[in-house]
């Protein structure tokens, strides 16, 4: 078998066992590897599908998020070790420090630690506070939803306004707070983040775009003034036993909730990967593992995908791209130059969606790089954009229009003219 180094491919290593792990693992076995793969996950929990994390496993409407059936792993002899992270790497010596104090040898190392979520410094230790990334995250979330009145969402991207709509539907008052001017305005811009916000309007919620959280109210907290401050690392000890009763906006109004979603983003795990050879991207340009443009770190044998990586794009600039389709399509594209199996060149349309009450919002192409917007249909809910950069389609973007929106991709991909 061709391989992509000197060094003989007998144990691949994959750090992460989220849905770019897995994949790898996948398309390794299915190119023909017969050597050993070693699937690591810092969870104790097998791969799982994180989509139905905001959406149908926090509204209680679904137990199962397995990615594959637990015989999978066995058939396919996927040696899956669950519940150590790694915490080292020694790239000279093909050797992993583990969590446990152990190490664990690789002939190819494949990194796919994925994110983790930002938080705010002084709001983690409060009862009602919550994060989303993990299943143990949404099962928290989900326990505390059922008895929970009034929510303030943090942040107004994908996961903040899915997370929104999910406690409408199940009745509770929602305030979506958000810097920016509309909602998902840092991902599709402000007018297609204005039709979004006006869909949450109209399911009831309190959008509030322009404005940050200034403080966290609690019940060790005597009055409003002495919140404790969400922007400074205040010593929070004593919130340990304290409840979420609100918070207080940069505006100085102050909102009433007994549940509040920090979703301000987050950022690449690699902090394992410090005092190696391996190339970061700078924090300022999104952090993340820098490889080629199919997972090459550049460092011999080892390689990098999903969220954590920034791969070279068609564009010639390194980015990350934390879509869900994305971390398959890199997987197929990994497995075969790791092994050295051809495959055909293909160009790389980046999609994802993003359910929100009964509406399949779509997003195909690169909307970051769009300098016009053109709004092709509106229909309330259901609207149909263009982007473009120069002239030039760049991206699509609808909402309820699954069929319009797909058949762009050949337009999309080939820069094709769009009347």
């Amino acid at each position: 078998m061709v391989c992509d180094m000197s060094h003989s491919v007998e144990h691949v290593l994959i750090v992460g066992a989220g849905l770019a792990g897995l994949r790898t693992a996948e398309e390794l076995r299915r190119a023909g590897y017969e050597g050993e793969i070693t699937l690591l996950g810092d969870e104790d929990r097998a791969p799982y599908d994180r989509p139905p994390l905001s959406k149908q496993f926090v509204r209680g409407e679904t137990d199962d998020t397995a990615l594959r059936p637990s015989e999978f792993f066995q058939e396919n002899r996927i040696d899956l070790r669950l519940g150590v992270a790694a915490t080292g790497v020694d790239t000279g010596a093909r050797q992993v420090t583990l969590s446990d104090g152990s190490t664990l040898g690789y002939d190819r190392l494949v990194i796919a630690t994925g994110l983790r979520p930002r938080r705010i410094p002084s709001f983690p230790q409060a009862r009602g506070v919550h994060v989303l990334r993990t299943h143990d995250d949404a099962a928290g979330l989900r326990e505390h939803l059922g008895t929970a009145q009034r929510a303030v969402v943090i942040g107004a991207g994908f996961i903040g306004c899915e997370l929104t709509a999910s406690f409408r539907e199940r009745g509770v008052d929602v305030v979506l707070v958000e810097p920016q001017p509309t909602p998902l305005a840092a991902a599709l811009g402000e007018q297609i983040g204005a039709l979004v916000a006006r869909m949450h309007l109209e399911e009831g919620v309190d959008v509030r775009c322009g404005v940050g959280v200034e403080s966290l109210l609690t019940t060790a907290t005597d009055d409003d003034s002495n919140s404790v401050s969400a922007q400074t690392n205040t010593d929070n000890s004593a919130l340990e036993d304290a409840a979420v009763r609100g918070v207080r906006l940069s505006d100085g109004s102050v909102v009433e909730a007994d549940l509040v979603v920090v979703g301000v983003g987050s950022v690449p795990v690699t902090d394992w990967l410090a005092g190696s050879d391996i190339p970061l991207a700078a924090p300022a340009d999104g952090g993340g593992v820098l490889t080629d443009e199919v997972g090459r770190t550049g460092v011999d044998g080892v390689w990098a995908l999903g969220d954590v990586a920034a791969w070279r794009l068609g564009t010639g600039r390194n980015r990350r791209v934390e879509h869900w389709t994305n971390a398959g399509e890199q997987a197929q594209l990994l497995a075969g130059a790791l092994l050295g199996v051809n495959h055909p060149a293909a160009v790389h349309v980046p999609y994802v969606w993003s359910d929100q009450y009964n509406v399949k919002i779509q997003v195909l192409g690169n909307p970051g790089l769009a300098d016009e917007v053109r709004i092709i249909e509106d229909q309330g809910r259901k609207f149909l954009a263009h982007l473009f950069r120069a002239g030039t389609l760049v991206a699509v973007v609808g909402a309820g229009m699954t069929g319009k929106v797909m058949k762009m991709r050949a337009q999309l991909a080939g820069a094709q003219p769009v009347a």
